[in-house]
């Protein structure tokens, strides 16, 4: 346990900035720096709203999504429920998303914490497991990048 130090918290108003900047002083990062940090960052998971397979809308928690994939015309969302249809362009609902998602290909985002299996070939292409046993294979162009953002993901990388 730590005890908690004095905050001292204020606003000063800056006309020239056009975002927000939120600069943290300490003698040190310890927990409560750490922890006011992971607060402020923390972000509400998206819900989306999508069409089901009669065109009904309906509210889908980013959580929920295994993976989102385009075929250029239409951009489907497969969950834990079932295949929805976005209105949205892949780019769109990627811009969206958290940290959990990651694009494997032109033509998909995969949801990391649905992933239970990655399997790199000897051809160098990478084969993806979900725990629903669904799969998909990342595009060959992604890998490097794949392979540097699981590389800092504890867990992911086997």
């Amino acid at each position: 346990m730590f005890r908690m130090k004095k905050l001292y918290v204020r606003f000063e108003k800056d006309e020239t900035r056009k975002d927000i900047e939120i600069v943290i002083k300490a003698d040190k990062e310890d927990a409560q720096v750490k922890k006011i940090i992971e607060s402020l960052t923390r972000r509400e998971p998206e819900k989306l709203t999508l069409l089901d397979k009669d065109g009904h809308s309906c509210i889908v928690d980013e959580e929920d999504i295994i993976l989102v994939s385009s075929d250029g015309k239409s951009v489907n969302i497969t969950t834990k429920k079932g295949l929805y249809r976005a209105k949205l362009s892949l780019q769109s609902i990627e811009d969206m998303l958290g940290k959990n998602f990651l694009r494997v290909s032109r033509f998909e985002l995969v949801n990391l914490k649905m992933v239970s299996k990655y399997d790199f070939t000897i051809g160098g292409t990478l084969r993806i497991e979900f725990n629903n046993g669904m799969e998909t294979w990342a595009s060959r162009r992604y890998i490097p990048l794949i392979k540097e953002r699981l590389s800092g993901e504890e867990g992911y990388l086997c």
